[in-house]
């Protein structure tokens, strides 16, 4: 594979083993008619199967123009490729249609990527990302656990989350000091969405930061003191994603009136 030197403000390590490559690519479930943007290809190596394996034309984003040069002279207009910060560019412009996104995501800054998953999950029917084991646990971590927290909620809510696979850091150049998860998030379709969503983020977010506390005191600015409810006596952690759903849905009709 063509190697350029990592530059860690892109948080740059580059997948080199083909077989885990194509193990990544063979996960997606979709159907193969719908579009695929892969965060971050780097030179390629997960593109090279995207394009043998689905028989489409990928839309590529990738940040550092050295490896632009390289996706140019490899796989010239068999792919569309986005010189820019995925956390820039406007899915929309991209995904008519709901479509698949993928990639080897860089680690610095895969809760924002995640966010921005969320704030577009109307136009995305499946993801599968690779990211830290430790952010992978969390993602589809329980309720009652250490390791459930805002991500695991949010996430959870709108996706079917699973870890697929560990992948050990000598697969990558250079390697990482943790071991690294493929994780596949698949949209859940049948959702509806009838509830203030603003409200809900504001409701897990903050009931996490203080979740030593029980939800009483932890969102004593949002609802009045007054109110009574089972949940408002548990902490964060206590409560399943549908109980945050209904219980932003509660305090939304308090707060009509």
């Amino acid at each position: 594979m063509e190697l350029i030197n990592p530059r860690k403000r892109f948080g740059q390590h580059f997948l080199k083993d083909v077989n885990i490559a194509k193990k990544i690519v063979n996960s997606i479930r979709s159907d193969l008619n719908l579009p695929v943007i892969e965060i971050g290809p780097g030179t390629g190596i997960l593109t090279s199967f995207l394009i043998e394996t689905r028989n489409i034309k990928p839309i590529v984003i990738e940040i550092d123009k050295r490896a632009v040069e390289i996706l140019h002279e490899k796989f010239g207009s068999k792919v569309d490729i986005v010189n820019n910060d995925f956390l820039k560019i406007d899915l929309s412009q991209y995904l008519k249609t709901k479509g698949v996104i993928i990639g080897n995501i860089p680690y610095n800054i895969s809760s924002q990527i995640l966010f921005k998953i969320l704030d577009n999950k109307e136009y995305i029917n499946e993801a599968i990302l690779m990211v830290q084991k430790e952010v992978a646990e969390r993602i589809v971590s329980v309720y009652g656990k250490k390791s459930y927290g805002i991500l695991s909620v949010l996430l959870q809510t709108y996706f079917v989350t699973e870890i697929l696979f560990d992948v050990k850091p000598t697969v990558f150049y250079p390697q990482p000091k943790v071991f690294s998860s493929v994780i596949r998030l698949t949209s859940k379709n049948d959702i509806i969405i009838d509830f203030d969503e603003l409200l809900f983020r504001k409701i897990v977010k903050k009931s996490f930061n203080k979740r030593r506390k029980i939800l009483r005191n932890a969102l004593k600015d949002i609802v009045i003191e007054s109110f009574d409810h089972p949940f408002m006596r548990l902490r964060a952690e206590q409560l399943t994603p549908k109980d945050y759903v209904q219980l932003t849905k509660i305090i939304s009709s308090l707060n009509k009136y």
